[in-house]
């Protein structure tokens, strides 16, 4: 038996052990070495370990066992860990904390896409489970308006969702990104939704529709200042035009709803550089233009 048969057998017996049927995913080469720290971890080059990961999830796949993928933090189970009194440095704790992130936070199906491909995919849908929470925990702060008794958390997000469908009707056919920001401590909470709108029909992925809703909504629950941009690309380039043209508009949240920028607003906001101020080019083939009004609810008058 030769030296890289048995090394490839062991390492199979160890991913078996470490993936009971979510495999938590080592995706950043900085958290793969934070893990190297504990003698129980037997991988030791992040690209080898990427590489025999797909493999044994491609063979799980053809044997028709499912598998599910969750981010790793090594962070966060340390944390865990020692919430719990467990012991890091063990394949079993691992498959535990692994087994919380499959009940509780972000995977993605395993259907044998290469890894590379589907990385970036589980770190933006991480990212946007993160993002979630903290704006469904802020919304729920809201409490209720000491005026009308009205719960303020699901009044805000049922305005949030008629102020999207307004946007999106506003918007017109083409193909719309748009981006939520909203102060709630360093970082802001950011939230983007990706739409193709075609005679009035909207097609838009319901995980990102509702984190878009429920960040606008922790903002007009809690009166905060934030704004909404978008950039929508027309279905077909302007007769006169070469190459498509990209419109931006903005808004901003005054007194719990979108407001209109003007172009100039929207030219100084999307050309200004957040961190330092400074100008910055813009782009060309993209036209800066106000926001269209939204109608403003009653409701947001009197909670």
């Amino acid at each position: 038996m030769t030296s890289a048969f048995r090394t490839t057998r062991r390492t199979k017996e160890l991913l078996r052990r470490e993936i009971p049927g979510t495999a938590g995913v080592l995706a950043d080469p900085h958290d793969f070495a934070a893990m190297r720290r504990y003698r129980t971890f037997p991988f030791q080059d992040h690209t080898r370990y990427l590489r025999h990961l797909e493999d044994h999830l491609r063979t799980r796949t053809a044997q028709g066992m499912r598998t599910s993928l969750a981010l790793f933090d090594p962070a966060a189970y340390a944390e865990y860990c020692a919430e719990l009194g467990i012991d890091p440095d063990s394949i079993d704790s691992r498959a535990r904390y692994t087994g919380e992130l499959a009940a509780t936070g972000a995977t993605l199906p395993y259907a044998g896409e290469p890894l590379p491909q589907l990385l970036p995919l589980l770190v933006e849908e991480t990212g946007r489970q993160a993002v979630w929470d903290t704006a469904a925990t802020r919304l729920a702060e809201a409490g209720t308006c000491q005026e009308c008794g009205a719960d303020l958390s699901h009044t805000a997000f049922a305005l949030a969702t008629q102020a999207l469908k307004e946007l999106l009707d506003g918007l017109g056919d083409g193909t719309h990104h748009l981006v939520c920001s909203i102060p709630a401590g360093p970082p802001p909470l950011l939230a983007a939704l990706r739409v193709t709108s075609e005679e009035g029909r909207h097609s838009l992925a319901e995980s990102p529709s509702l984190t878009f809703c429920t960040v606008l909504a922790a903002g007009i629950a809690h009166r905060t200042p934030g704004g909404i941009v978008s950039r929508s690309t027309r279905p077909e380039p302007r007769p006169e035009a070469t190459t498509p043209h990209d419109t931006v508009r903005g808004w901003t949240l005054r007194d719990g709803w979108p407001e209109p920028l003007t172009a100039a607003q929207v030219f100084t906001a999307y050309c200004t550089d957040a961190e330092t101020g400074d100008p910055i080019p813009p782009e060309p083939h993209v036209d800066h233009t106000e926001g269209f009004p939204l109608t403003r609810p009653p409701e947001t008058h009197h909670c």
